[in-house]
């Protein structure tokens, strides 16, 4: 079979993030203060949607034209991408005609009460906040961070290889390979775009990944195998200068 280069060099950059914390959306719209983003679909009485805005942090100034407004949910208050992000991302339908229809019929299921309407409100909630997700990664960001590497053409390779592999005993030479850039090129570039070295950057990844699995029941001597380190002292020490405490099974925070 004869492979299209295109599309073998098609990265996911999502997909790590939506495997550790778990994304979860519902029409149910977020209390004042608490730690979930709010979702709102704007346009005028009645539809079609003409804006979709996602606000992570602070509260949504009203506005009467919001027609439908749900709570998301991105696993808690310590998901990378979420703090990445902009206090708001704002898309306009038109701009993306999947996002289009697929809020067309988000906005369509709430205004009518038809069986499993719960359950289409949240499915189709969640894949309008994927499709935003992506829009803010294509736009990129002016300021160093994981947002403007995951938008960096070639280091999104890069942190998508961290992301999928955290385990592997990653080197500079590595990493600089899966960007195609010599390694003196691509530690300076990395550190200007994402704000930090590779390593920092993997290893911040790697006990990002440990807090998850602790906090879902995993021995402390697991993870740190899971996660690439040489053993659970050297795991514990890189835990504590990161989170000031010690590995132990954890509490989700939200």
């Amino acid at each position: 079979m004869i492979e299209n280069p295109k599309i073998s060099r098609k990265v996911d950059r999502l997909s790590a993030f939506f495997d550790a914390f778990e994304l979860s959306a519902s029409l149910e719209p977020a209390l004042s203060g608490d730690s979930n983003a709010k979702l709102l679909v704007i346009g005028p009485p009645g539809g079609p949607a003409e804006k979709i805005v996602l606000c992570l942090r602070g509260e949504s100034t009203p506005d009467p034209s919001v027609l439908v407004t749900a709570a998301v949910d991105f696993g808690g208050l310590h998901n990378p991408l979420m703090n990445a992000l902009p206090d708001q991302v704002s898309v306009e339908t038109n701009d993306a005609p999947t996002l289009r229809d697929t809020t067309a019929a988000f906005v369509a299921e709430a205004m009518e009460s038809r069986c499993g309407r719960s359950t289409a409100l949240d499915r189709l909630c969640e894949v309008i906040v994927l499709l935003v997700l992506r829009s803010a990664i294509d736009r990129g960001a002016a300021r160093p961070g994981l947002l403007a590497g995951l938008s960096h053409p070639a280091l999104h390779r890069v942190l998508v290889a961290m992301h999928d592999a955290p385990a592997r005993a990653w080197n500079a030479e590595d990493l600089a390979s899966v960007s195609g850039m010599s390694r003196s090129h691509f530690m300076a570039l990395f550190r200007q775009v994402v704000g930090t070295t590779p390593q920092a950057y993997l290893t911040g990844w790697r006990l990002t990944i440990a807090r998850r699995r602790l906090c879902k029941g995993a021995r402390v001597k697991a993870v740190a195998r899971q996660v690439g380190f040489g053993s659970a002292a050297a795991f514990s020490r890189a835990y504590v200068r990161q989170f000031g405490e010690w590995p132990s099974l954890q509490t989700p925070s939200r």
